[in-house]
């Protein structure tokens, strides 16, 4: 059994989808619907730039959700890949989105729509230069929350992602990371801070929540075609009530990356297919396991190999 899984921030470059674009007149009016509902021409920063703008959290996540979708079409309704007999569709942060409107839960145009209002949200919760992000390399969530747990006097940070076996990001107020920093290499755990201008995944982004369920309780989602997988739980969401609960307190939870890889495991999927740009799930899927098939479809080749 395989499952579909979708990329998240991060994944983007410049020129990212240009081959099937060039290619398929699907993709070329896919990219012209989203310039129409977004009102600017976010093909044209796809495809050409400037990096530091597609990089922008508002711009970032509506780009990479048009082109896992295009990518996702082109693979079902050029080449006859029925990719809804997945098991499972699951996509870390952004990637949720992307997975919940290719299994037919929201239409194109509300997801880009929403997903720029998240990426506005997010990136706007915290004043610039205030919060931020560092990874952690090689510990385990234990050992890092016996940090955390043990340092919540003098510091507030949280863990913003569970990405795999020795993979765990952590976003909090840019002085408490600051100081974490070096509480971290005084017990020789590795850390690099990221490039990124805002603590994603804890709680400094209630601003972002409340109006993300202001704006999802706005939405029709209707009754898709596979299972989904929650970022907050790990786990099968029931129905679309569960999963619009669920995106509004994505915002400042958890993503539980290696558990849903973990679960998904368990209920018999041996196949994983990341559908978008770059190939960062399936690094992180072959981490948590080496027992399962991984494939990467990010081009018409990559497309033309796969077997389902």
């Amino acid at each position: 059994m395989f499952s579909v899984i979708f990329p998240g921030q991060g994944s983007q470059i410049v020129g990212m989808g240009k081959e099937l674009y060039d290619k398929f007149n699907a993709v070329k009016d896919l990219f012209n619907q989203a310039d129409d509902i977004l009102n600017f021409s976010i093909s044209k920063l796809i495809l050409e730039g400037p990096k530091e703008e597609l990089d922008l959290t508002v711009n970032t996540q509506p780009a990479i959700y048009l082109i896992s979708y295009s990518i996702f079409n082109i693979a079902k309704n050029e080449f006859n890949l029925d990719l809804n007999k997945a098991k499972y569709f699951a996509g870390h942060s952004l990637g949720e989105y992307s997975a919940l409107s290719c299994a037919g839960y929201l239409d194109f145009s509300d997801t880009l729509k929403i997903l720029r209002i998240r990426g506005d949200a997010m990136q706007n919760a915290v004043p610039k230069g205030q919060g931020g992000m560092i990874a952690v390399l090689g510990s385990s969530v234990d050992v890092i929350e016996k940090v955390l747990t043990e340092n919540k006097e003098n510091l507030k940070a949280q863990i913003a992602n569970d990405n795999s076996e020795g993979q765990i990001v952590l976003s909090g107020k840019t002085e408490d990371l600051e100081n974490l920093i070096q509480i971290l290499k005084d017990n020789s755990i590795k850390n690099i801070k990221l490039p990124v201008s805002a603590p994603f995944h804890c709680d400094l982004m209630n601003k972002a929540t409340k109006i993300m369920s202001e704006e999802l309780n706005k939405l029709n989602f209707k009754n898709g075609q596979n299972k989904l997988i929650s970022n907050v739980t790990a786990n099968e969401i029931k129905d679309t009530d569960e999963l619009k609960n669920l995106l509004i307190k994505q915002i400042e939870n958890r993503v539980r990356w290696r558990e849903s890889v973990i679960n998904m495991i368990k209920n018999e999927v041996d196949h994983f297919i990341e559908i978008g740009p770059g190939k960062v799930l399936s690094g992180l899927v072959k981490r948590i396991s080496r027992d399962v098939k991984i494939n990467t479809i990010n081009n018409q080749s990559d497309i033309e190999s796969l077997k389902i």
